[in-house]
């Protein structure tokens, strides 16, 4: 494990039962009833995840800027400036997910593929992952995807990722974290 602030990890509770209460074309909503080691005993709702998970890609130029995309989302009905991402589909490795998507949105592929990390978003009460996938050494090459519409692609120079948080349609955390992942990475 990497280094945890926690000085020794707890022990996790029981789970006594599990049920699913709803189920959509995207959604499973499972109650689980669980028992903590202090004895207490309690249910919690989650958002149960496919297991494979999902990739989010910072794809980067060799001039140094990163290719952003505009698209609409459903969830805040408007248009959200972010990176490339995707689910896993089933039988896929995390980088050929990446190199996937990134074909279907923006119109590249990538020779180097590397993975910096993952990312949950309301862990509470989510059980989805998404890893985080930088690409370098792009090449043109575009691939039929399933999005409604096409995608607009925005390069951004990263270095000015300070400007590009002041933008009002990039709120997505896992875009922003996963950038300021990238930049880590490449500044060494």
């Amino acid at each position: 494990m990497a280094d945890s602030p926690t000085d020794k990890p707890k022990r996790k509770p029981e789970i006594l039962a599990r049920r699913s209460v709803a189920r959509s074309r995207l959604f499973h909503v499972e109650e689980i009833d669980l028992r903590f080691s202090n004895g207490v005993e309690t249910c919690y709702e989650r958002l149960v995840g496919s297991g494979r998970g999902a990739v989010i890609i910072v794809p980067m130029q060799a001039d140094g800027s990163v290719l952003l995309i505009r698209e609409y989302a459903a969830g805040t009905d408007r248009y959200e400036l972010g990176l490339p991402k995707g689910l896993v589909e089933q039988e896929e490795d995390l980088l050929a997910a990446a190199n996937r998507e990134i074909m279907e949105e923006i119109g590249f592929g990538a020779n180097r593929l590397e993975i910096l990390g993952a990312l949950t978003v309301a862990p509470g009460y989510m059980s989805h992952t998404t890893h985080v996938i930088l690409a370098q050494d792009l090449y043109a090459k575009r691939v039929p995807g399933d999005e409604p519409e096409t995608i607009e692609v925005v390069p951004w120079p990263l270095q000015n990722l300070t400007k590009l948080l002041l933008c009002e349609d990039c709120t997505e955390a896992r875009s922003i974290a996963a950038l300021f992942m990238a930049r880590e990475k490449l500044m060494g």
